[in-house]
């Protein structure tokens, strides 16, 4: 294990990010796994932005923060898995310390923002079911700018005091991170000031932000559920519920896993396990999140397979003619 010299920040260089290298017989399967899933990701959100925004039938404020949550997902999926995958195939596992911090402050920072759009998105359900009538006046397009802004500027700043305080931290114990980026948890570990002020402030900011927000979240979907089960029509219970399901659904996923990370007392810390959690929603609910949504919402579902029709169309089409076009080449030459 490479030791450091018990300095500041500025003779810090640069980490070793361990990755998964306590399995050094499955880092091509990871690298693999982790290429397929991160690019499924991708192209889902990607699918998902195009469509909202090719359909004009689709243009209402739940598409409008679907498109932010989409497009948020990529972000907080490229800032941590191509680091990951260059760390499961390349000798050099080292990352500067201005990367690093940039790269944790980003994490953070999408994290954050994510408690709050689905936060809005879950106000959005609510006032769209238990007060229809007035639906297009509460939320109307100048709110649906402000709640989206709100939350992004909240999720800017909420890793600031976060990644200033360990930045200025001394590491002295050793360079490598025992995880697959540069996780906050993990750098406190490597600390050899104290970590309590930064503890303290993940602790507050998670009750009075991020429980709260998730509060807000349940207490809206209590609303909405008791207004669904007083609608009459079998039809009209089916057609709410399942515009609200895929949104709780990813709520409960992202919740669960991020509160078992940050929120869990210190004698229950575990990296291994820290590890595992950070990878189901670093990973598998940026990949599941277009899949919930297209599979439960009728509207977009429909409007994706009118848009891979029309993609499938075109490039028959161009297949075609650059087929044509290569034959009539050949004649000619004959």
């Amino acid at each position: 294990m490479e030791e450091v010299e018990k300095t500041n920040h500025t003779g810090m260089t640069e980490f070793i990010i361990l990755g998964f290298s306590e399995f050094p017989e499955m880092q091509l399967l990871l690298f693999l796994v982790f290429l397929i899933i991160y690019l499924l990701s991708v192209v889902g959100n990607l699918l998902i932005i195009s469509t909202v925004c090719a359909e004009p039938h689709l243009h209402s404020p739940m598409f409008f923060f679907l498109i932010n949550l989409s497009f948020l997902e990529i972000c907080y999926v490229t800032v941590t898995v191509p680091k990951l995958l260059a760390v499961l195939i390349a000798e050099n596992k080292a990352i500067s310390f201005i990367q690093c911090m940039t790269q944790m402050y980003l994490f953070l920072f999408y994290t954050s923002t994510e408690f709050y759009l689905l936060t809005t998105m879950a106000y959005d359900r609510y006032v769209a079911i238990c007060n229809p009538l007035r639906y297009t006046i509460i939320v109307n397009r100048n709110v649906c700018i402000i709640l989206a802004i709100v939350s992004w500027m909240l999720g800017f700043l909420d890793p600031v005091p976060h990644v200033t305080l360990l930045s200025q931290s001394f590491f002295c114990r050793s360079n490598q991170i025992n995880h697959f980026f540069c996780d906050m948890a993990a750098l406190m570990t490597l600390s050899c000031s104290g970590t309590s002020a930064i503890e303290t402030i993940t602790y507050i900011e998670g009750l009075v932000l991020g429980f709260t927000s998730f509060i807000l979240t349940i207490i809206s979907y209590v609303y909405i559920i008791s207004a669904i089960l007083k609608i009459s029509s079998a039809k009209g219970r089916q057609k709410a519920f399942s515009t609200c399901s895929s949104h709780l659904t990813v709520v409960l996923l992202f919740y669960g896993t991020s509160f078992g990370v940050y929120m869990r007392p210190k004698s229950f810390y575990s990296m291994d396990l820290n590890k595992l959690l950070t990878v189901v929603y670093i990973t598998a609910i940026p990949l599941l999140n277009p899949l919930i949504y297209s599979l439960r919402n009728k509207e977009l579902k429909g409007s994706l397979w009118k848009a891979t029709r029309r993609a499938e169309n075109y490039f028959s089409s161009r297949i075609n003619e650059m087929l044509h076009t290569i034959c009539w080449q050949y004649h000619n030459k004959k």
